[in-house]
């Protein structure tokens, strides 16, 4: 746990140095600077979604995930939780975003790759903080620039980041033997093209792409693969 506690806490501090910048940044720029952010996370999914060995498994994944996700109706529970959140903190999203968008947009990004899952695992089995450590470097200097532009939903992301890598190190004795290389791929694979449908929301200011019903979708590799392999 103290990787990813490590991890939680950069993030926050990012959070903090991007509130400060944020009052002195005109609504013009934040614009601009949305729209930039909006490309690179794009890029980001889309380097991350090209690496899968197995295009039928983020296919399959990506539509069951979406089914089950609509069924639940996840986006609009995020929505709630923003909006509870934003009742309790007070609006400090501006016009570039909800807190439920800054949440969500962050959140994934900090979760739904590779490092979040194999460093987690490290910590938890052999306490190598290491990769978390530096994961969370990354994830610091983003939040200053997610922070400054979507607002203090970002912050929120820390603890969906507390919650799910928290999770994997506590119990990465009991996940690392059914983890493969394969699934972690294609479980990364899939989160790649849900940040590139956050990537477009961004650029677009919208929600075209209802992001949070394809969550499910990042966890079907762990269904898919086994049952693949029992036919293979």
């Amino acid at each position: 746990m103290i990787g990813t506690l490590i991890n939680v806490a950069l993030i926050l501090i990012g959070c903090g140095l991007g509130l400060v910048l944020r009052k002195g940044i005109p609504e013009r720029l934040q614009s601009t600077v949305m729209r930039a952010l909006g490309l690179s996370v794009v890029l980001i999914g889309i380097s991350g979604a090209i690496k899968t060995s197995d295009t039928m498994c983020v296919i399959v994944s990506m539509a069951v995930g979406s089914f089950l996700g609509s069924a639940l109706n996840i986006e609009r529970r995020l929505e709630q939780l923003g909006d509870f959140a934003e009742r309790k903190l007070g609006s400090h999203a501006g016009g570039q975003g909800s807190i439920s968008k800054g949440f969500v947009t962050a959140s994934l990004v900090y979760c739904v790759g590779a490092m979040a899952i194999v460093g987690a695992i490290d910590s938890g089995i052999n306490g190598n903080h290491a990769t978390l450590i530096a994961k969370g470097m990354l994830d610091g200097v983003s939040a200053i620039i997610f922070t400054s532009t979507m607002g203090i939903g970002v912050a929120l992301s820390a603890v969906a980041v507390l919650v799910y890598q928290g999770a994997i190190a506590l119990l990465a004795t009991w996940v690392a033997p059914l983890l493969t290389e394969a699934m972690i791929g294609e479980m990364s694979a899939v989160g790649g093209l849900l940040i590139v449908g956050i990537g477009l929301n961004m650029l677009y200011d919208k929600e075209h792409v209802p992001v949070g019903n394809m969550l499910p979708a990042i966890f079907m590799p762990l269904i898919y693969l086994p049952i693949v392999g029992l036919f293979a």
